[in-house]
């Protein structure tokens, strides 16, 4: 700003004052661009926290938009760290008695011989190792990692391998098949020398280890289990085809005891799906309704009159008043899903939806996911909302835009501040010359007062 400079002339006037005066006066454009650039940065403000609300609602709404997702039924097992289960919505209600006689298991054979460690000691040099007849390559001086190593590089063998120490100065290989079950099951043909040497057992003396129980230490089993007194066997300890629509999952081996799973049907799931997707509208309606309300009165930096806003709102409305799927139950107000008069938002009126889930979630598949060529009001409001909260969508361009006008409001903001500076530095000079010239008729006049008197 500069020193104050006070007229040493006939009248004493402040020059900083009237520099004051001058530049704010001057300044009142900048000041009124400032004013908008901070508007649109609240704008900008504003739009991410609508889209961070649109995207919480397009999630909700995705929760309830397909027919796996509205799940009605719920599976429980009487011990479910002995077998567990899991059901979908395609689950059919109905009790089931399960005897687990035998778990699924994957092969493991380990070497006979041992080695004094895993990374210096070499156990081979040449000749040859195959795992269900395929070639593991062998070369000179190969320590037991360097062997393991070799197997887990091709992926297409039936088995891995690992190192393990199981005493002192003591490592041995083992090979594990890559799946359970019988089927899975491998043998090993060794015929490598050189080094400290590598053996596998061989019970039958055929050339050929992993043949016979003897030479595993765990042998490849199916899961074998009876299912209401029918008799199951199955490769892997995860069976989805045993239950329609409910997978089990075998933890225990235990034939003398029976395991009781109920599948029955519960709304309990698919109310709070739709519990959190009416909590996330409402939150985007009092949002929404807050900047409108502000908007109306004369706040520029709220987002309530655009029209982005508007149509978000209106077309959020439209989609759950509508009528889906053309069955007898076709709009959301039959569930229990209703408009609050005066506020927009909705509510769920529990007896309406317990009525509506009496006899399962079937006639409300077509409302809500919808059907072939014919989205239900979730999935519809789930594409729309997409179109919205993506990357490229319509919330991001429009952030986009504000950005681009406050980056330009900047450059105006700094080239005005520029031209302020060269004004206030010219009224400086102008002022403190007429001061000086003042100054210097002052002290003529003195002098010639002097003479004359």
């Amino acid at each position: 700003m500069g020193s104050p400079i006070t007229f040493s002339g006939f009248n004493s006037i402040d020059f900083g004052m009237v520099l004051t005066a001058i530049m704010t006066q001057e300044s009142q454009p900048l000041v009124a661009l400032q004013a908008r650039q901070s508007a649109v940065q609240s704008k900008i403000t504003n739009f991410q926290t609508l889209a961070t609300k649109t995207s919480t609602l397009a999630d909700a709404a995705e929760s309830l938009s397909s027919a796996s997702s509205l799940a009605a039924f719920t599976a429980t097992s009487s011990d479910p760290l002995a077998v567990g289960v899991s059901s979908t919505g395609t689950a059919i209600a109905g009790h089931y008695d399960i005897k687990v006689n035998e778990l699924a298991r994957a092969q493991v054979t380990a070497s006979a011989s041992s080695s004094p460690d895993a990374s210096s000691t070499a156990v081979a040099s040449g000749g040859g190792l195959s795992i269900n007849g395929k070639a593991v390559p062998v070369a000179q001086g190969m320590t037991l990692n360097d062997l393991a190593a070799a197997i887990n590089a091709d992926a297409t063998l039936a088995a891995s391998a690992s190192v393990v120490q199981d005493g002192a100065a003591s490592f041995r290989l083992v090979l594990t098949s890559k799946a359970s079950g019988q089927a899975n099951g491998f043998t090993v043909t060794n015929t490598l020398t050189g080094g400290s040497g590598v053996s596998f057992t061989d019970t039958d003396l055929d050339g050929i280890s992993g043949d016979t129980l003897a030479d595993n230490a765990v042998q490849a089993t199916n899961a074998s289990l009876t299912v209401n007194n029918i008799a199951v066997t199955s490769a892997s300890n995860t069976l989805d085809a045993v239950i329609p629509g409910s997978t089990l999952t075998l933890y225990k081996k235990d034939p003398a005891t029976t395991i009781s799973i109920d599948v029955a049907p519960s709304s309990a799931e698919l109310k709070s799906k739709l519990s959190g997707f009416i909590l996330a509208y409402n939150d985007l309606v009092k949002f929404v309704g807050t900047q409108t309300t502000g908007a109306n009165g004369g706040d520029t930096s709220s987002i309530g009159h655009d029209p982005l806003v508007r149509q978000l709102r209106n077309t959020l409305r439209g989609a759950l008043s509508g009528s889906y799927g053309g069955g007898t139950t076709n709009n959301l107000s039959q569930v229990g899903v209703e408009f609050v008069k005066n506020t927009g938002t909705l509510t769920l009126k529990d007896a309406a939806f317990t009525a509506a889930l009496a006899s399962g979630t079937g006639g409300l598949s077509a409302l809500f996911a919808g059907t072939t060529g014919s989205p239900g009001v979730f999935a519809s409001i789930n594409s729309m909302l997409d179109s919205y909260t993506q990357t490229s969508g319509i919330l991001s361009g429009v952030q986009a835009q504000l950005n681009a006008q406050v980056s330009s409001m900047s450059n105006q903001i700094g080239r005005m501040q520029d031209r302020l500076a060269i004004r206030r530095t010219s009224l400086q000079q102008e002022f403190t010359a007429a001061d000086a010239a003042m100054t210097q008729l002052k002290n003529q006049s003195s002098s010639l007062t002097s003479l004359l008197g």
